[in-house]
């Protein structure tokens, strides 16, 4: 197993740092919150850091109850869920996300062990995992995997995003419009991500921090407001129009026909008001 961890560190240390421009040929969707449930802490921790470097929420524990407790807490669009773990076997693990009613069924479960026989993979899907990693693994092949099974959670499962005249593709990590590619951070690549998603919806501070975020934020950090500022007036000076409105006291909505803009700054009017105070 420590050849997994070595080959998991070489390809974290390659990586562009977190808040690193995106543009080019990236490997992730980076806009949803994982959990990895390993009790190899070395390699949690590794394969963590790697999937944090491409933009995602991502938050480790190491054992079966941990797991379930954290589920309870959190939103959680994605488990890595390892099978031999100290306290509860992970296939029973997988099997009460799935059938008990306090959790979401809808949550994505990608197995990743070392039990690689047929009969293994059979039963890990019947009991209701998305998906079944061997270890050892490679981190393009782990990153793919993740990739796709998040890619369920768009609509049609495109690879390619197009709202309000912006084109995002998860697969490439690129935004563009009119064919002008923006530069983005990871950080605002995953929130634009999680609004072009989720067109005309009010999703509010809180929902944002969960999705885009992991635990290791402070809840009362302003954040979230922060990056929503910054890639509003990106966008803004990109493309001439406002595609984030702020609705105040509820949170942010991603505009599928966007706004003219009003004033000089490269914000409407109203919504410098609203950045100033919050939604």
């Amino acid at each position: 197993m420590a050849a997994v961890a070595l080959l998991m560190i070489s390809d974290v240390t390659s990586s562009s740092p977190a808040d690193a421009p995106v543009g080019g040929r990236g490997t992730s969707v980076g806009v949803m919150r994982l959990l990895v449930v390993d009790d190899e802490v070395d390699l949690a921790l590794t394969v963590a850091a790697a999937l944090r470097r491409e933009g995602y929420a991502v938050d480790v524990v190491h054992s079966g109850q941990d797991a379930l407790d954290r589920l309870l807490i959190n939103p959680y669009d994605l488990v890595l869920l390892d099978l031999t773990l100290p306290d509860i076997d992970g296939l029973e693990v997988c099997n009460t996300i799935r059938t008990d009613p306090m959790f979401d069924p809808t949550t994505r479960i990608l197995m990743v062990t070392a039990r690689d026989s047929i009969g293994d993979r059979v039963i890990g899907l019947d009991q209701g995992a998305d998906d079944y990693l061997i270890k050892p693994f490679a981190l393009q092949e782990l990153s793919a995997r993740v990739r796709t099974l998040l890619r369920r959670e768009t609509a049609g499962g495109d690879a390619i995003l197009e709202t309000g005249g912006l084109s995002l593709d998860t697969a490439q990590q690129t935004v563009s419009w009119s064919d002008e590619e923006i530069e983005l951070t990871t950080k605002e690549f995953s929130l634009l991500r999680y609004f072009m998603s989720h067109p005309q919806e009010v999703l509010s501070q809180e929902r944002l921090l969960e999705h885009v975020w992991d635990e290791m934020l402070d809840p009362f950090t302003n954040t979230a407001r922060v990056t929503v500022g910054t890639l509003r007036r990106k966008l803004a000076a990109a493309t001439g129009v406002q595609h984030i409105e702020t609705v105040i006291g509820a949170g942010y909505r991603f505009l599928a026909e966007p706004l003219e803009i009003d004033d000089a700054t490269g914000q409407r009017v109203d919504d410098d008001a609203a950045e100033e105070s919050g939604p």
